[in-house]
């Protein structure tokens, strides 16, 4: 049995099964989903970021992110992903080079106090963004704790930010678009999350 990541029997699920293995031991995926939904909701609104560098932003603190998001949920909460996965015809980067290729993207990041230009600094952090989500460095639970992780980025940069409303459809052909080095519609996205001053 194959899951949405196109692995098959994949250690991180019930055994002939694509549902993840819990710590609440839900077996129905509908059900697991409902239950992240609300637990990362509330975890999400309990946080309170210490972050005091832009050099604090690194694969560290995005695992204490996720595992501060699905602490609740999952044994591996907060751990680098073991195992290569795929999504349709998008390949994550394999588990052994997560670290690596997360360092060199969170390296990145100390340039941007330094850029002047909006639009130019818009157009690298969405690059950055990008990126680290082609990492995919956590088993499930990607996308909620980079968007998390930019939002604190965008509050520690003294830009107020907002998720702009989109579709999912809007937002995962945005993704496949950077994947495909297209980073217009991620552009957009984050263009319009930037609030007036």
């Amino acid at each position: 049995m194959h899951d949405k990541y196109s692995i098959s029997q994949d250690p991180y699920c019930y055994e002939n099964s694509n549902v993840l293995k819990n710590k609440l031991n839900i077996t129905d995926p509908i059900e697991l989903d409902d239950a992240e939904l609300a637990f990362t909701a509330l975890r999400y609104k309990e946080y309170s970021s210490t972050i005091s560098s832009i050099e604090s932003f690194n694969l560290t603190h995005l695992c204490s992110l996720h595992f501060h998001l699905f602490q609740d949920l999952y044994a591996w909460s907060g751990k680098i992903r073991t195992v290569d996965i795929s999504k349709g015809t998008t390949r994550f980067c394999a588990c052994l080079r997560i670290e690596v290729e997360a360092k060199k993207q969170f390296s990145r990041l100390s340039k941007l106090i330094d850029i002047n230009s909006q639009e130019e600094l818009i157009s690298e952090i969405s690059d950055i963004f990008c990126e680290l989500n082609i990492i995919h460095p956590f088993r499930e639970g990607n996308g909620r704790t980079l968007r998390f992780l930019f939002e604190e980025l965008f509050f520690f940069l003294g830009i107020d930010f907002e998720w702009p409303s989109i579709t999912k459809e809007e937002w995962v052909d945005a993704n496949v678009c950077g994947y495909n080095c297209d980073l217009r519609a991620l552009n957009k996205i984050f263009t319009a999350g930037v609030l007036p001053a």
